[in-house]
């Protein structure tokens, strides 16, 4: 385990040296804040419910992505940041960071982890559209690591989880028929 902290340190630390400029010091941090709370993919979820108000399918496509970052929050939030409890790599590293401290711990990227799960959803929905979800999703875990506050496992991580959260929310709704008499 200690040999993998070593490796997930020093690509970090690369990442950060090899794309480091004043251009994306100012950029990283406010696509980062699209991220906090969840509160970018909550609001698309609200936007999806209001559309449900002309188009009963949007409905359903809003509380799937609610469900999916309901489920994925307590997958990575409640279990695994407890579970793990793995330190923030500036305080393990000790370099400064762009962004105020962070009080959780870092394993998973909860950031990463639920622009995963609405990018999964929104694919189901829409393959263009969740193209680009995925296209922000990955930008989202980027900002991460740029900004120093996760490690590169973490970030893997929270796409691996949110992906499979999200997945696993979709078939469950689709399996127990939650859903059909909205179609």
């Amino acid at each position: 385990m200690e040999f993998l902290q070593e490796i997930d340190g020093r690509l970090l630390l690369w990442l950060r040296e090899f794309c480091g400029n004043p251009f994306l010091d100012r950029v990283m941090p406010l696509v980062s804040a699209l991220g906090n709370g969840g509160f970018l993919w909550l609001f698309l979820g609200a936007v999806f419910l209001l559309l449900g108000i002309r188009r009963r399918i949007w409905l359903k496509r809003g509380l799937e992505l609610f469900l999916a970052l309901g489920a994925n929050a307590v997958v990575c939030n409640l279990i695994l940041k407890p579970l793990f409890h793995r330190a923030r790599p500036y305080a393990v590293l000790g370099y400064d960071i762009l962004i105020p401290a962070l009080s959780d711990a870092s394993f998973p990227s909860g950031h990463t982890s639920a622009a995963f799960a609405a990018a999964a959803v929104i694919y189901a929905i829409h393959c263009k559209w969740g193209l680009l979800a995925y296209g922000l999703a990955v930008l989202m875990g980027f900002s991460r690591l740029y900004l120093g506050v996760h490690f590169p496992t973490d970030v893997l991580a929270g796409a691996v989880i949110g992906i499979c959260v999200a997945k696993a929310v979709i078939h469950i709704l689709n399996q127990r028929g939650i859903f059909c008499r909205w179609e």
